[in-house]
């Protein structure tokens, strides 16, 4: 047994262990929260449960079984609630999605096991995915296309009034993000260009009359893509559908605010695959709607790569620079060793005390100082004194400064010396050496340390909270208009939108699902960002592998 231990076979042992179940915990970590998140996604069936209160008083719920629970039956007697008939030590119970806001209190409903008197789950009912106020459940009485009553056929015409309804406000939010933004975009320009030129006093009248020439003629633009507009809404108000809810009443749902129809009870196993695939595609390429709680996240997916490849490339050259003064130029002297310690002391700043520096440093003096410079015209409104995307793009990237000077520091100690002197032997300057022969073999280091600076920059959401990242942008910061990136402009993030999904939400029931398939996704976009930086490393390592020899 002493050999054995003498051996080290039981520290290897212990080490693999430990790998084995950290590795472990991870894939167990992320199969949790994507079972939770994807979950979501698979059209359940839907439920008719007829309800008996205490007081002998029936009525219908239509819903979707979210999950179930064993409740102490103490604690629901304690609560106020009373049993005709004498239960056990548990009573299961339900949390229904109910949908139908207009018509109920909330759209999940606790119902206990013992109250429910029949369970059917009936053919035809519909799920209507609704623009505003969640989803509709109910059977299809009728279909009215251009105020025609349609019985037979009537899912037929409904999924074809769907597609019409939904084809014509496509339309009309292209218009009116596209010609109708660009429009308001150029007005906005032409005030703040006359208001620059009022500060130089050089508004004069050819130049007032020119201006108001070119604000006329956007006017008339605005006025055709207007009608147009309008137009589109029309066309798409024409059509409705009956549904008959769980209260047994004929309700008339406008099929212009109406997204998509599902019939889960009917469907088999593959139609619910592609309805599932369906989903998915919807809550990756929508823009969220209903306070965060439904659609997409399409724009906070966005946002997050966009600052991430703009954070990566500002701290890519600055911790490069850095680290081969540091290890090239810089003496082994205590101002040396002092700047190493500070380096690595960064790194353990939190990063709450980034985004207060970010904001007080970038936004108010930096961003202020630009507007006093380039942009008086737009005071007191601020253009890049406001928190911005570039804002967060710096602020993450001196947080992440410290992880590439000390990567492509370690990166540049591997390299033999011989190297160096034998570039310089054959007549190439220090600076001819580093580009060329230091910094190309240091390359898979440099990518090693931004792997590591764009794992930690994604997951980060304090300092963005402080520099940035809003609940809801209007805009992505890249359009059409001139000159087409905008890094003054907030923008959305998969960090932060977790957050107010899961802690500002006003519907917590149905938030919740979404916590977990946006988490998921967040941990998908760093993968992909991390496996494409290992591939580049990867090709660095191979392309420059015959220089190590």
């Amino acid at each position: 047994m002493k050999l054995w231990f003498k051996s080290g076979a039981p520290w290897v042992w212990m080490t693999a262990g430990a790998v084995s179940i950290s590795l472990l915990s991870v894939i167990g970590l992320l199969l949790l929260i994507a079972s939770r998140g994807l979950s979501f996604f698979w059209p359940s069936d839907i439920h008719q449960f007829e309800i008996a209160n205490s007081s002998g008083e029936t009525s219908v719920i239509i819903g979707e079984v979210y999950e179930s629970e064993q409740v102490p039956t103490q604690r629901l007697i304690t609560s106020g609630i009373e049993f005709d008939k004498e239960q056990g030590e548990f009573v299961e119970r339900y949390l229904i999605k109910t949908g139908n806001r207009e018509y109920v209190e909330l759209d999940f409903q606790w119902v206990l096991g013992p109250e429910i008197v029949k369970e059917t789950r009936p053919s035809g009912i519909a799920v209507f995915e609704r623009s505003k106020n969640g989803n509709f459940y109910g059977f299809v009485d009728s279909v009215i296309v251009d105020g025609k009553t349609i019985r037979e056929n009537k899912e037929d015409a409904l999924f074809a009034a769907i597609d019409r309804a939904v084809d014509l406000n496509d339309q009309a939010l292209d218009l009116q993000n596209d010609e109708i933004g660009a429009i308001n975009y150029q007005l906005e320009k032409l005030r703040l260009k006359e208001r620059k030129l009022e500060l130089e006093d050089e508004l004069t009248d050819a130049a007032l009359r020119d201006l108001e020439n070119q604000r006329q003629a956007l006017r008339d633009e605005y006025k055709v893509y207007e009608k147009e507009l309008f137009a589109f809404r029309d066309e798409a108000r024409r059509d409705s559908v009956i549904v008959k809810d769980m209260r047994g009443e004929l309700v008339t749902l406008p099929i212009f605010y109406v997204l998509d129809v599902s019939f889960p009870n009917d469907m088999n196993f593959f139609e619910k695959v592609i309805q599932y695939g369906k989903q998915l595609g919807k809550f990756v390429s929508d823009d969220p709607r209903e306070a965060n709680t439904e659609g997409g996240v399409f724009p906070a997916i966005f946002g997050t790569v966009f600052m991430v490849l703009l954070m990566a490339v500002i701290v890519t050259p600055f911790g490069v620079v850095a680290a081969i003064y540091l290890h090239e130029y810089a003496g082994n002297n205590a101002v040396t060793k002092v700047i190493r310690i500070s380096v690595i002391n960064l790194a353990g700043v939190p990063s709450i005390v980034y985004g207060v520096f970010g904001l007080g440093f970038f936004v108010y003096m930096l961003g202020g100082s630009l507007d006093q410079l380039f942009y008086p015209e737009a005071l007191p409104g601020p253009t890049f004194g406001t928190p911005g995307v570039i804002w967060s793009a710096l602020t993450l990237a001196i947080l992440t400064l410290p992880v590439v000077i000390v990567s492509t520091e370690e990166g540049l100690s591997r390299i033999p010396g011989s190297l160096r002197q034998g570039s310089l032997a054959l007549g190439a300057t220090k600076a001819e050496t580093i580009w060329r022969i230091i910094i190309p073999m240091a390359s898979p280091a440099i990518m090693t340390g931004l792997i590591l600076a764009v794992a930690r920059a994604a997951g980060e959401v304090a300092p963005l909270m402080l520099v940035g990242v809003v609940k809801m942008a209007p805009t992505l910061p890249i359009d059409g208009n001139f000159p087409y990136v905008h890094l003054d402009r907030k923008f959305m993030h998969l960090g932060f939108h977790i957050y107010d999904v899961g802690f500002q939400s006003p519907n917590v029931e149905a938030a919740r699902p979404l916590v977990y398939a946006t988490s998921f996704l967040l941990v998908t976009v760093i993968i992909t960002l991390n496996i494409t930086a290992i591939g580049i490393r990867n090709h660095l390592r191979e392309k420059y592998k015959s220089l190590e020899h």
